[in-house]
């Protein structure tokens, strides 16, 4: 019987598969070639003269061919697949490009060794995924029994993948052009003097995110930490590393420091008990998979130039990063937070290699921060968007393993942790916790790239410069200190330009009936209002 259902739809119905992460394309037969694009899903339609035979080489070519890859799939149909199966297309096509690419990848991802002969050496190389199309390792390795450019990102222990897409449907922000075009607006100067302010917000956001109550000295010591370290770290996730992250963010009393040795979930407490929202990787994988992780990192960097240079009032922002960095920033960060290594601190560090990736791939310079958090904790909107696109790996994990755990008998780790949480499913969820689609989350960073390059920072370097207008206006009236100055003008904005009895207070000789320089008082608030009006109201 011919089936409706193509590609790898179909060989996960022959093979009785359900992954985790849906398919993405889903291919079927119909009277005409269309697309249908909904949310979280493609439907292909194809006329009857692309149905390929009903086995698993026709149906796993025309996915290879037409369809967007999803490697936990993959790795699921190769633990199942009888590889006499591969073995016979490749006796039948022996130099062809799929019939190869699939060898490369059943040996990759199994770790076992086909029993057939290598290819012949004259036959050229083909990728093994399509670097037009996937974010692909910079640097990729040649694998001579089949003929196989190794361009996968990452090793078999954590491959993350990234959808990017035909170039120019891409659409992902290019955050180095976004800062320049503050740079040029409103000056390096001003972006220098921001940069403190974006900081603290930064750290203080980022407090709001985790639901942790804000203590001055936590804030002020995250906010050290980005300041100092963010752009300038040769190796943020090797032990080392991720131990100097976590003593300044944490501090050096914190309770537990380095990798966890315990399992772990992300949920909450409520009438019924643990509602579990998220389950991490066993504490058994996750050394493998940091490591993964810090192969996936360097083998997506692209060949940048000297990264050290900083915004001063002298020199301008420029660097040639583009939007590559986007999406290895976005994928690298939430990769590590779905991995979940470290006892404590792991949303923090996740927020942390935003920027401090941005600023390693030039672009951004290092001491200027991108206040992603505030953006994110800004409002309630932010914050949905953030939980939605965590979500889009955690719900899906959470429904697959609905009822394979349990909080039963107490159990003391190697790291000290005591922990009842039983979870009955962690092979079977090594295929997805190894191999996350993370296409949304590439696609969510770009657009909180864009909304705070573009708006937050923009608010931000247009508040500074209409305050430096308005003191200077108050200035030309008279003398007096810059804090005084940025009281009355703080004063005079946020009650609609008139005079309040404190500000009396505050300065009687201006605004008190009577005082020497009582006199000015209308002029002087014309010229402070005018001057934060000229390019429109702004506010911090």
């Amino acid at each position: 019987m011919t089936a409706t259902a193509l590609g790898f739809t179909r060989v996960g119905d022959m093979l009785g598969i359900e992954s985790v992460q849906p398919l993405f394309t889903r291919s079927q037969i119909g009277s005409q070639n269309r697309t249908e694009l909904h949310l979280a899903a493609e439907i292909r339609t194809w006329t009857p003269q692309y149905q390929p035979s009903d086995t698993f080489r026709g149906h796993f070519e025309f996915g290879l061919k037409y369809e967007r890859l999803n490697f936990e799939f993959f790795s699921r149909v190769f633990e199942r697949i009888n590889p006499q199966d591969i073995i016979a297309w490749l006796q039948d096509a022996p130099t062809g490009a799929y019939a190869r690419r699939t060898a490369f990848l059943y040996e990759w991802f199994t770790g076992k060794t086909l029993d057939a002969p290598d290819t012949a050496a004259n036959v050229g190389y083909v990728d093994a995924i399509d670097p037009a199309l996937y974010l692909t390792a910079t640097r990729p390795a040649n694998h001579k029994r089949w003929k196989v450019r190794n361009n996968l990102p990452g090793p078999r222990s954590y491959c993350p993948l990234v959808y990017l897409g035909p170039q120019p449907e891409r659409n992902l922000y290019d955050v180095q052009a976004g800062v320049e075009r503050l740079n040029t607006t409103y000056g390096a100067d001003l972006l220098l003097r921001s940069a403190a302010w974006l900081t603290l917000k930064e750290s203080r956001a980022s407090f709001a995110i985790e639901r942790e109550q804000e203590q001055g000295d936590r804030v002020k010591r995250f906010a050290a930490a980005i300041g100092e370290l963010s752009g300038r770290m040769e190796a943020p996730l090797e032990s080392a590393g991720l131990t100097q992250l976590q003593t300044a963010i944490l501090g050096s009393t914190a309770l537990r420091l380095g990798v966890r040795q315990s399992p772990v979930f992300v949920g909450q407490s409520g009438f019924q008990g643990q509602v579990v929202h998220y389950i991490a990787p066993p504490p058994a994988a996750v050394q493998d998979m940091l490591q993964g992780l810090r192969s996936f990192e360097t083998s997506t960097r692209r060949a940048l130039p000297d990264t050290t240079t900083e915004i001063t009032a002298e020199t301008s922002a420029e660097t040639t990063a583009g939007t590559a960095t986007v999406a290895r920033a976005a994928a690298v960060s939430f990769a590590f937070v779905y991995l979940h290594p470290l006892s404590d601190g792991n949303g923090r560090v996740h927020r942390f290699l935003f920027n401090h990736l941005l600023a390693a791939d030039g672009a951004v310079p290092p001491n200027l921060i991108i206040p992603v958090s505030a953006t994110i904790a800004g409002s309630p909107a932010g914050r949905a968007a953030y939980d939605r696109v965590l979500e889009s790996f955690s719900k899906p994990l959470m429904r697959r393993y609905e009822g394979r755990y349990r909080f039963a008998t107490l159990h003391t780790y190697p790291d000290g942790v005591t922990s009842d949480f039983h979870f009955a499913a962690e092979q079977d969820a090594l295929h997805a916790w190894r191999y996350p689609d993370l296409t949304p989350h590439v696609r969510y960073f770009s657009d909180l790239l864009r909304d705070t390059v573009d708006h937050e920072m923009a608010r931000e370097a247009a508040a500074l410069r209409d305050n430096d207008a308005a003191r200077e206006a108050i200035k030309q009236w008279v003398e007096m200190p810059d804090p005084d100055a940025d009281r009355i003008i703080a004063s005079l904005r946020s009650n609609g330009w008139t005079v309040t009895g404190k500000l009396r207070r505050d300065q009687p000789d201006i605004f008190a009936p009577g005082g020497r320089l009582h006199h000015l008082q209308d002029a002087m608030v014309e010229a402070v209002k005018e001057a934060m009006t000229r390019h429109g109201a702004s506010a911090r």
